[in-house]
């Protein structure tokens, strides 16, 4: 070794000896010091989301339009402006903490309401207004004490000794000196401190940039003027010195104390100028450590998408319909997820768009306006349209986490700054089973691909059209997918003269077997277990029986509901299956049913309201009964004969559709008219008179003949079939019924396992390819010559693709194995 100390190895000793969960409580905290900023960002983000207010607000916004965009890391600026802003939002808190405010002197009505302005300011008086402050405050400090013990907290002013000497050294050997006074006032770079004042005369249609290292701070806009853009030739910078700088400085604030109008346009300039430098030099810099995170961007967006359309109903007004499949069984689109779908599935176009140009000003334009507006509309418009706090919003705030990791990912790519070629899809940079599997299951996501093409043909500079673009994609995914099988081919050799193994036939053919087996029987399966299975008891709730007779005054009115509907118990079940067992056909109709299902129904035999009809009418209908040879209809919701015989159906199916029918299989008797059908009840139908001094009253009284329950009150007994209901869930699909799924699944599907089992042949030439490299190299030239924007070469590349394709003979030398 170069280096021996002895008490360094004993030392290395000792911790490798240490017991393992001492170990990886020592690995954690090194993880947490390693990753220290990360851990004030959390603490940052979670409390500006519990607490959900004005004075949480603006450190969250800091972090994504400062700090994450400042190289190489935040300065100490930063963690000094989010310490004292930490503080005082402590002490305000606190003394608005005491009683004597008129809003405290109501706190449990007003602490829900989102629009009441302490709530809003984040003033009001609540239990442990102060903890998450207090942690938010610890963890700065943690960090603050991370970098002084590396040397990171003073790096500024190191940055600033040296920026002087450099730029000391650079005006000295400027020709001509130092400018006048007037001369370098026009220049004067208001960012700067009082100590150093930067002058620049930069030069037409040339750009700002600055200079990345470790030592200095992207906020220290001396850096960003240092000597060595002079070698360039295109910038001259220099210092004043202190002298130079206190004279130019006062002259400054003279002229601008002469009015109050210039007195603003002096404080608005040294608020403006420092960001537009920050922001300037941020799309504008010396060097890039290039990166691509496009992707982990994309998955956020996903993850946020998919959140929107599980938990849209958190998005609107009214909570209560939290099942989107119901509301779009219904036709029905809630506004709130449609706005919300329509607004994410924007940004995470124009993100594609700004990814395929390459331009990190439209990022960082889009960082702000997101910022901005994604804060805006979560704290101050949303809580208004759902009526309740953010804070109180549990799928709000899930969704505003994952957009936070969404800006620190995208912060960090407009630090880095955009790849320079974008070659082929993500998932195409391995060749393996689970990219393989994964990019077909790319593909086969509707409409994805044909958008990802046409985006990505708007927004790259080709000479190729559209139908030729999407060729070339085409042709490329192919030859991916036949890469990734030979490659596994040379992974798994299959020895030549060896019959395929049993695990491979019976694992990959008995599964295929199976697949298809399900879906010729699947809406058959579906339809019969739903109900049987998975379907729910739908006991009626109310019974009612109206009798008519002829179309004049109804003569009986009667309903039943809660106690007069029973259930049976077990003992009345089996002694109703018992009373059927000659009758086939009943038997096999009530193997459908268990016994929740049925229900019976009392119903009083006495009408609940008096038969009020005029004499004429009662004169004549007496006459219309009396003449045998006429029909008279009695109406019992449905139109039957006029006599009361056989009249009653006593087995009634309530199926999921509101047409209730009566069950004729249960019904016993042999009748004249309908044969071994079965026959309906009988029922007597009497005419109650009751005199008063008001006079004289009229009711219809009914009474079955022939009942279960033998009461010797006149009555009606009426037993209810309930058809079980499929799951809300599940009701869409089952809606379609079994002809309806087979034309819409299995039909379906069947024209596209045919296309795959057929029509492999007209395929062979192009799907049998031995080594497929130089088709793919070609394909990924093409892609690196348009990002190089050699447009002819393209034209050139993509001819000799199409040609390739055309030509069998070519194909087979292009694709033969290497020897």
């Amino acid at each position: 070794r170069m280096f021996h100390d002895d008490e360094l190895e004993e030392s290395e000793k000792f911790y490798v000896g240490q017991p393992r969960v001492l170990l990886l409580i020592y690995a954690l905290y090194n993880t947490l010091v390693a990753r220290s900023e990360m851990v004030c960002y959390f603490v940052i983000i979670l409390n500006h989301m519990i607490s959900a207010s004005m004075i949480t607000l603006v450190l969250p916004i800091l972090i994504f339009l400062w700090a994450m965009l400042s190289v190489p890391r935040p300065s100490k600026r930063f963690w000094m402006t989010a310490i004292v802003y930490t503080e005082v939002a402590i002490v305000i808190k606190y003394f608005f903490q005491f009683g004597f405010f008129p809003w405290n002197k109501h706190v449990d009505y007003t602490k829900d309401k989102p629009y009441h302005p302490p709530n809003i300011i984040g003033i009001e008086k609540k239990e442990g207004y102060v903890h998450y402050d207090l942690v938010q405050l610890l963890a700065l400090f943690f960090h603050r004490s991370i970098l002084k013990c590396h040397g990171l907290w003073d790096e500024d002013e190191k940055g600033d000794s040296s920026s002087n000497k450099e730029d000391t050294d650079d005006e000295l050997s400027l020709p001509g000196g130092r400018r006048d006074s007037s001369a370098s006032l026009k220049s004067v770079n208001l960012a700067a401190s009082v100590e150093s004042i930067h002058v620049h005369f930069p030069e037409q249609q040339t750009a700002i940039r600055r200079k990345s290292s470790s030592s200095i701070s992207q906020l220290s806009h001396r850096s960003s003027f240092s000597s060595h853009r002079s070698k360039r030739g295109k910038y001259i910078f220099k210092n004043i010195n202190h002298t130079t700088l206190s004279l130019s400085f006062l002259q400054c604030k003279l002229c601008a104390v002469k009015s109050h109008c210039g007195l603003c346009c002096f404080r608005t300039l040294q608020v403006y100028v420092p960001i537009r430098q920050f922001f300037y030099n941020l799309i504008h810099p010396d060097y890039s450590a290039v990166t691509d995170v496009y992707v982990l961007m994309f998955l956020a967006d996903t993850v946020d998408f998919i959140i929107i359309v599980f938990g849209f109903w958190a998005f609107g007004k009214h909570s209560a319909a939290a099942d989107i499949t119901s509301s779009l069984s219904e036709d029905q689109v809630p506004e709130a997820f449609l706005v919300m779908v329509l607004i994410q599935f924007g940004t995470m176009v124009v993100d594609r768009a700004l990814y395929l140009k390459k331009t990190v000003m439209g990022k960082v334009i889009f960082q702000v306006i997101l910022v901005f507006g994604i804060h805006f509309w979560m704290f101050f418009i949303l809580p208004g349209v759902t009526e309740r706090k953010f804070s109180q919003n549990t799928v709000a705030q899930l969704w505003y986490f994952v957009k936070c990791v969404y800006f620190g990912l995208s912060a960090y790519q407009i630090r880095c700054g955009y790849p320079t070629r974008v070659l082929g899809n993500f998932l195409t940079k391995s060749y393996n089973y689970v990219n393989l599997f994964l990019f077909q299951g790319f593909r086969l996501v509707p409409f994805l691909t044909e958008l990802r093409a046409v985006m990505d043909w708007v927004w790259t500079d080709t000479t190729l059209s559209l139908s030729s673009w999407i060729c070339v994609e085409d042709i490329y995914a192919h030859i991916f997918i036949l890469k990734c099988w030979r490659e596994s081919e040379k992974r798994y050799p299959q020895p030549r003269g060896q019959k395929k193994k049993k695990v491979v036939k019976y694992g990959m053919g008995g599964m295929i077997i199976v697949l298809l087996i399900c879906i010729v029987w699947f809406p058959l399966l579906f339809m019969s277990l739903i109900k049987s299975v998975a379907g729910i008891t739908n006991k009626p709730l109310d019974v009612s029986i109206t009798i008519t007779l002829g179309g004049y005054q109804p003569i009986f009115t009667m309903s039943a509901q809660q106690n007069q509907l029973k259930s049976l118990d077990a003992n009345e079940f089996n002694e109703f299956l018992r009373s059927y067992r000659g009758n086939t056909a009943a038997l096999q109709f009530l193997e459908g049913y268990a016994r929740e299902d049925i229900t019976r129904a009392d119903l009083e035999g006495n009408s609940n309201s008096l038969w009020t009809i005029s004499p004429p009418s009662r004169k004549k209908m007496i006459q219309g009964l009396l003449d045998f040879d006429a029909d008279f209809t009695v109406v019992l919701s449905w139109t039957i004969q006029r006599t009361l015989e056989e009249v009653y159906p006593y087995y009634i199916k309530a199926p999921s559709d509101s047409l209730a029918k009566p069950i004729k299989q249960l019904l016993k008797g042999v009748s004249p008219d309908h044969g071994k059908q079965g026959v309906w009840e009988n029922i007597t139908v009497s005419l109650v008179k009751n005199g008063s001094e008001e006079g004289a009253r009229e009711w219809w009284v009914l009474n079955q003949l022939r009942k279960r329950q033998n009461t010797p009150q006149e009555s009606l007994e009426l037993f209810i079939f309930s058809d079980k209901v499929s799951p809300p869930s599940l009701g869409f699909l089952a809606g379609y019924g079994i002809m309806g799924l087979y034309a819409s699944v299995v039909l379906v599907i069947g024209k596209f396992v045919r296309e795959f089992f057929s029509g492999i042949s007209h395929s062979i030439m192009f799907e049998e390819l031995p080594n497929v490299d130089r088709i793919l190299k070609l394909c990924t030239d093409i892609f690196l010559v348009r990002e190089t924007g050699e447009l002819e070469l393209e034209e050139d590349l993509y001819a000799k693709l199409i040609f390739l394709y055309r030509s069998p003979e070519t194909m087979i030398k292009w694709t033969r194995e290497k020897t």
